[in-house]
């Protein structure tokens, strides 16, 4: 009997890089005296903070409402806070009706990307990338054009410019990058986005880890501009800020008519973001600033841990250093994917290899990526960190 198909674009598409790292550890064994120092996923690991966990039960056993469907784009309150505080924030005017909920970020990416490219058409997207930015270009049968990063993983805007025709509709951008740590200067996220308006394209601007930029100051003034909706549109997580990862909501801002067509695409998917992540995310928004300051200051410390601990290991070079990230050159004649497995059953440390954020040597890549690793840091207090350097200083080829 013939054999069910199976989709050629699905099939095409690599496997979840998180989940291949996880099943090296069920290869590896963990001596009592050096545990696993888990550095590999760029998520929370603790719970939401208290205050929140106890609104959220509040939420589940006296709003019935958290158990219904809801607006397709979302509850009316969240987007006018969002829209709101995000007005304040950048200095610009948004309105409830750009704001969309969706549930979680990359389902924000994959219904931006739905409302502008078709199957066979392209989009640029710089590398390193995020992974799950590229796998879903892949499972839709879209194009990447690869835009390589060069100094300070910054990308170059003539070279993207070079990428673009008649089949490129957007250009993404990751800022702080996930997985370099890069916080793009507000002059480059500007000069995209007169690039991609100077071509009739869409400008995506995922800011997922924007909670932890290292500067206060607002990390662009796109939204200040009155034609902004023409070109951009604005991705968020509550994932990370809330540490809401489980409960998935994100948001996408964009033009009204742009989220008529997204409400298309999000009704066919999840009808709605959940409910109770949705609550949650405006609580937080409302009442927990003063904790985010805190949690945003303690990833700023762990950033010059980071950057001093490379420091004093002349061998490796820091790519870059930002948000929940470092990406790193290491100095082995051994290639990352090899490497990053050796590190877990030598040293008992988990950690990404480049290979997973870009193109590899047997897929037409320059080699560039068998030489990096990214290390997710944030789940690592100092003593963490400090034992991470030791592993490294103790690792030999």
């Amino acid at each position: 009997m013939p054999t069910a198909p199976f989709s050629p674009t699905i099939r095409a598409t690599f496997a979840p890089p998180v989940m291949e790292a996880r099943r090296w550890l069920n290869a590896a064994t963990y001596p009592a005296n050096r545990p696993l120092l888990n550095l590999s996923q760029a998520a929370p690991v603790d719970p939401p903070p208290v205050e929140l966990r106890a609104e959220m039960s509040r939420f589940v056993l006296d709003e019935v409402d958290t158990h219904l469907y809801g607006p397709v784009l979302g509850m009316p309150a969240l987007r006018q806070q969002i829209a709101a505080q995000w007005s304040a924030s950048y200095g610009g005017a948004i309105t409830a009706d750009d704001v969309a909920i969706t549930a979680g970020c990359n389902q924000a990416f994959g219904t931006a990307i739905a409302t502008a490219v078709a199957p066979g058409e392209a989009v640029i997207l710089p590398t390193p990338w995020y992974f799950n930015h590229k796998m879903w270009l892949d499972t839709q049968g879209i194009q990447t054009r690869v835009l390589k990063c060069g100094p300070g993983m910054l990308p170059d805007l003539a070279a993207a410019e070079a990428l673009i025709d008649k089949h490129v509709r957007a250009i993404v951008l990751v800022s702080p990058n996930n997985p370099t740590g890069a916080e793009y200067p507000p002059a480059l996220i500007r000069d995209f986005a007169t690039l991609a308006r100077r071509h009739g394209i869409l400008l995506i601007l995922d800011e997922t880890y924007r909670d932890f930029h290292s500067s206060s100051a607002p990390p662009h003034g796109l939204f200040a501009d009155p034609m902004w909706r023409d070109t951009l549109v604005h991705l968020y997580s509550f994932s990370k800020v809330f540490r809401l990862t489980g409960h998935r909501v994100g948001a996408m801002i964009a033009a009204p008519d742009r989220l008529a067509e997204a409400e298309k695409f999000l009704d066919s998917i999840a009808i709605c973001a959940p409910q109770l992540g949705q609550k949650a995310a405006l609580y937080g928004l409302r009442h927990l600033s003063d904790w985010v300051a805190g949690e945003r200051a303690e990833i700023l410390h762990r950033r010059t841990l980071v950057e001093a601990g490379f420091a004093a290991l002349p061998d490796w070079q820091l790519l870059g250093c930002g948000a929940y990230f470092a990406y790193v050159r290491h100095p082995f004649d051994i290639e990352s994917p090899v490497l990053a497995q050796r590190l877990v059953g030598e040293q008992s440390l988990l950690t990404l290899p480049g290979t997973m954020f870009g193109t590899p040597m047997s897929q037409g890549g320059d080699g560039s990526a068998e030489r990096q690793l990214r290390i997710a840091f944030a789940n690592a207090d100092a003593a963490g960190l400090s034992t991470l350097f030791e592993r490294l200083r103790a690792f030999t080829p």
